[in-house]
């Protein structure tokens, strides 16, 4: 796993949104909802509004903001609960425990700057890349274990439509 790395360019914020829709939508598809997706790219690059597309298309109707400050924000809903983590703010990776990374493995959690704690990719299903590309994003993921191959099929027929 992990070798293959797949890639669409996000015109604009509403692309973005449905990137993060199209995720979201194959989520409730799987037997399992206990995925880790790691969410890396530059300030500004768009992963809090690839959260927000997927939190929204799960049915979270309240603003999505980002977790810089708060580190995690939770969503429950019936079929799934999520945990959107911001972990920029981290020293080393030992401060997960301090945040109850352990309480959240049945979640699928999504994790902006998974950098700060390298060992996460070890335990990652996707990653997902987004940089800024002229009026857009280009995004590029990346299947790391066989419940994040889920997924690619979905994200492929994303890119290709």
């Amino acid at each position: 796993m992990g070798a293959d790395r797949q890639r669409t360019y996000l015109a604009d914020e509403a692309a973005t949104l449905a990137f993060g829709a199209t995720v979201a939508a194959s989520l409730l598809r799987l037997p399992h909802r206990d995925l880790l997706i790691l969410l890396q790219g530059d300030l500004g690059a768009g992963k809090t509004t690839f959260g927000r597309g997927l939190l929204r298309e799960l049915g979270h109707k309240g603003p999505v903001p980002s977790p810089t400050y708060t580190l995690l924000e939770p969503y429950h809903f019936d079929e799934i609960d999520v945990c959107h983590l911001d972990l920029y703010r981290l020293a080393d990776a030992a401060e997960l425990e301090y945040i109850g990374w352990r309480d959240l493995a049945t979640t699928t959690r999504l994790v902006e700057w998974p950098e700060r704690c390298p060992g996460l990719t070890d335990e990652a299903d996707l990653r997902i890349l987004l940089t800024l590309a002229g009026e857009g994003r280009q995004a590029e993921w990346q299947v790391l274990s066989e419940k994040g191959a889920a997924l690619d099929a979905v994200l492929q027929d994303f890119a290709a439509a």
